[in-house]
Formats: structure tokens, C-alpha cells, sequence
């Protein structure tokens, strides 16, 4: 059985779960709303097994349905200007959540994301983020939370690449799942399927590979 807070997310993010065999497009406002960074994502889907959602603007609906037809290669070359972004790009993504993060120590502090000395990609959060630094305060890695729902939060990490291979992104992740789950929503976590390290780190924090994949058009 799917646990309630995936489904309560995967309903609310996307506008509809599950779905039978096939693909099946979807309108929800959401997609024309700000996302967690204040930018929009016009089409978000995810599959698992032979089934897919694929949640767009209402008005884009009747439109994106006929592109279904094609094959999926042509689909998602078109889904750019398909949703009236041509110029935006197509992840396609392994998708990860985790109910039972790894055991492991917690490496990490919480902290408002606003210290210059951080990556610039943890400026885009409005929250806390999770940083591990160096005996000078220097920054190592980090975690953010992307929370996309009140039912759903997806985990993204970066480590600086003099700390790699310490095992610093696996504990950063558990830690922070064991947090999402313990404010009452489940922590997702997405990764290219060729970025072999990000598959390890999600492995070993607690996230395995079910054979689901989330896809979507995204600012470039």
C-alpha cells in the first residue's frame, strides 16, 4: 500500500493519483503558480511502472493530450513549447522517497541560507538549509529542502569537491529526511539517472531505487 503522505503529495503536487496504464495528462493550477523558488514549472510528471501523470496548465490540456500520441522522445522535445516555455529545458529524472532513513550520524547544522560563503544555489532557498563547515567555518556541503507541499519535501545536496568522498551527502540526507518525516511529510529526492554518485548517496541516506522517474519542463 502507498503510504498516505506520498499519496496526499503526489495528489496535491501533480493534481491526480494514480492513474491506470498509460499516460494521462492532467491540469492543475499549480503549474502556472511559483514554485518552491519562485519559479514556475509548467509541466511536472512522474511514472511509476507503466503508468504516468502528467500534471500541466489547465488550458494546455487538450493540446498536450494529442502530443501523447507521439512517441515519447517526440513528446518530450515538444513539451517546451508545448506549455509556452520553447526556450525552457526537459529533465528526466529518477525519483526517490524515503520512509526509513539510514542510520547514520548526524554531520550537520541547521542555518538560514544567507551566508555569502555558501554555494550559490542554497541562496535560492527561504528556509533553513542543512550545512556541514570545516574547523575555519568553511563551507563542506549542504542540504535543501525544496518543500513542494505540506505532504511532500524533496531533498537536494551539494558537496564542495575537496570534502567529496567523506560520506558527508548520505548523512546530510538522512538527517534531513529524518526531519521532513518527523514535520509529517514525506522526503522525495530526484537524480538524473546517469549521476552515479547522487544515486549512491540516495541509496545509502535511505532512498532506494523503486524504478520510478519524474520528468518536467524547467527554466534552462
Amino acid at each position: 500500500m502507498l503510504d498516505r503522505r506520498l499519496y496526499l503529495h503526489l495528489v496535491t503536487w501533480l493534481g491526480q493519483w494514480p492513474a491506470g496504464p498509460g499516460r494521462h495528462v492532467v491540469g492543475s493550477r499549480r503549474r502556472a503558480r511559483p514554485s518552491w523558488d519562485g519559479r514556475l514549472r509548467p509541466a511536472v510528471a512522474v511514472q511509476a511502472g507503466g503508468s504516468a501523470v502528467l500534471s500541466v496548465p489547465p488550458d494546455r490540456v487538450e493540446a498536450i493530450r494529442a502530443l501523447t500520441r507521439a512517441p515519447e522522445r517526440d513528446l518530450l522535445a515538444a513539451l517546451p513549447a508545448a506549455v509556452g516555455e520553447p526556450g525552457w529545458v526537459v529533465h528526466d529524472d529518477t525519483f526517490r522517497w524515503c520512509l526509513a532513513p539510514a542510520p547514520l550520524p548526524d554531520v550537520g547544522e541547521w542555518t538560514a541560507p544567507t551566508d555569502p560563503t555558501f554555494p550559490d544555489w542554497l541562496h535560492l532557498f527561504d528556509t533553513d538549509v542543512l550545512v556541514v563547515r570545516d574547523a575555519d567555518g568553511g563551507y563542506l556541503a549542504g542540504v535543501g529542502v525544496k518543500r513542494h507541499d505540506a505532504h511532500g519535501h524533496e531533498l537536494a545536496v551539494g558537496t564542495a569537491p575537496a570534502a567529496r568522498g567523506r560520506g558527508l551527502a548520505r548523512r546530510l540526507v538522512a538527517q534531513a529526511a529524518r526531519r521532513v518525516l518527523d514535520e509529517g511529510a514525506v522526503a522525495t529526492y530526484r537524480h538524473d539517472p546517469a549521476n552515479l554518485a547522487s544515486a549512491r548517496v540516495a541509496a545509502a541516506a535511505g532512498f532506494p531505487d523503486r524504478g520510478w522517474r519524474s520528468y518536467g519542463v524547467y527554466p534552462p
